[in-house]
């Protein structure tokens, strides 16, 4: 039987606003995502070690939207970064920031970049990210839950804001998550982040669902499908990003064989 509320099906996603949610999450670095860039970098750095060379690694970031700062906490690591997005507005908006010229976007990102270069493994890609990026990055077409490890599986990954935000279904915010990790290797690293507690959100004046999670919720979610892990909590610091949350959940680990 299918579970009660509204599934991601039910909702506009192409219709989905890039610029609008850029410009009321991201125009400013807040105090919140500064903590969560420190963890994602060092755990990373942990993870993969330092100095770090790349060699041939493949880093994959799910639903991507119009956040690039997850890409940018892989960027070091990576030969090859798939950015993979099901809304066709989104899509649209990372076509215009990615191709044969480095990318125009927002200004913003270089102060997100500024703290992952506090670590001298980013800092050697200089003040500017964006060559870097643009040479490496693959924007791919597709649904979180058509993820298939049978198409090729990534040497690490991300997913932030996104499977407690795309449905208001426990099962398929669990879906999302397991699929996620299907098609990262054996061993990987990845880092998923949540909105704690959502009750759902507006993008320029169209609501979107989620479901409301904590921090057992993540850890069950993750359990027998990641080597360890360790699921972070970060209080709502300053001014809340928008009403109906607690706060945001972080979780980093390595993925089981």
């Amino acid at each position: 039987m299918t579970e009660p509320g509204v599934g991601n099906a039910d909702y506009p996603w192409h219709q989905f606003d890039p610029v609008a949610y850029l410009k009321q999450n991201y125009a400013e670095m807040r105090a919140d995502d500064h903590i969560i860039l420190e963890i994602v970098r060092d755990f990373f750095l942990a993870e993969l070690g330092t100095p770090f060379t790349r060699s041939g690694y493949r880093g994959i970031d799910v639903g991507t939207g119009s956040n690039i700062y997850p890409a940018l906490a892989m960027l070091p690591f990576c030969d090859e970064l798939t950015l993979y997005e099901y809304s066709k507005s989104n899509l649209d908006w990372l076509g215009r920031h990615s191709g044969p010229e480095p990318p125009s976007w927002d200004p913003a990102w270089l102060e997100f970049w500024r703290v992952l270069c506090e670590h001298e493994v980013y800092g050697r890609i200089g003040g500017d990210p964006r060559a870097a990026l643009n040479d490496r990055v693959e924007v791919r077409e597709g649904s979180v839950f058509t993820l298939d490890p049978a198409g090729g599986r990534w040497d690490l990954g991300t997913m932030f804001f996104v499977a407690e935000s795309i449905t208001s279904r426990h099962c398929e915010f669990t879906k999302a998550v397991h699929r996620f990790l299907g098609v990262l290797r054996p061993g990987a690293p990845f880092v998923v982040a949540f909105m704690e507690n959502s009750h759902g959100y507006a993008v320029a004046g169209r609501r979107f669902p989620a479901v409301a999670v904590g921090k057992d919720d993540v850890a069950a979610c993750l359990e027998g499908r990641a080597l360890r892990f360790d699921v972070h909590r970060i209080d709502p610091l300053g001014d809340r990003l928008r009403p109906g949350y607690s706060g945001m959940l972080v979780a980093c680990g390595l993925v089981r064989g």
